[in-house]
Formats: C-alpha cells, sequence, structure tokens
C-alpha cells in the first residue's frame, strides 16, 4: 500500500475501498492509521476474550458474539471510537489470534485474513 514497514492485510484494506477500485494513495496514511487502532485493540481484547470464556464457562463463538456485541456500540454516534466494519474486522482478528476462526459466524467468516 506504501513505504512503511507495516504489514496491512487485504482483509482490512478491503473496509477501505469499493468493490473492483485501487486503494487511494491520499488513504493510504489514514488505513495504515486506522489498521493500528483496531490491531492494537484485539490484540488488547485477547486476555478479556479467555477471560470471559474461563469465568462463563461459553464458547469460543458465544465469546466473539459478546464482544461483537461490545465493539458495536463503539461504532455509533458522531463520537465513535470504530465504524461497524472496523468492529467487525477486529473480532476476526481477535479470533485469528486466538486460533478460533473457525468459530466465527457465517458473516464474520467472510471478513477473516
Amino acid at each position: 500500500m506504501d513505504d512503511s514497514q507495516i504489514h496491512i492485510p487485504d482483509s482490512f484494506t478491503h473496509l477501505f475501498v469499493k468493490p473492483h477500485q485501487p486503494v487511494p494513495r491520499h488513504r493510504a496514511a489514514e488505513i495504515a492509521r486506522r489498521f493500528e487502532v483496531c490491531d492494537d485493540m484485539a490484540s488488547a481484547l485477547v486476555p478479556r476474550a479467555q477471560e470471559l470464556q474461563f469465568k462463563l464457562g461459553i464458547t469460543e463463538a458465544d465469546v466473539i458474539d459478546k464482544l461483537l456485541e461490545s465493539l458495536l456500540p463503539l461504532a455509533q454516534g458522531p463520537d465513535a471510537v470504530l465504524s461497524e466494519p472496523e468492529a467487525r474486522w477486529v473480532v476476526c482478528h481477535l479470533a485469528e489470534q486466538l486460533g478460533w476462526l473457525e468459530h466465527l459466524s457465517p458473516e464474520l467468516r467472510a471478513l477473516a485474513p
């Protein structure tokens, strides 16, 4: 995408690109900035996901659903921390980090790396 040393997965870049359109160069820095926020959030949620599963005794799929439910409100309103597609990507990236990709819903699986 640009000359930075950050590798931004295609699954994330696609959140910002209309089908069959190239990534605009002037947006590359913004996409990289948003990726860092989302990547950091997914990594920070890994211990929380493990804690939820252990304390509540729920399945990986249920943990994923609960975390998505908690992130979606952050994608609402003028002060939104994430966009809705970013919130969904964060949950997919979290599942990837935990080795839980097979527990994603079909809707989320389509966003997974």
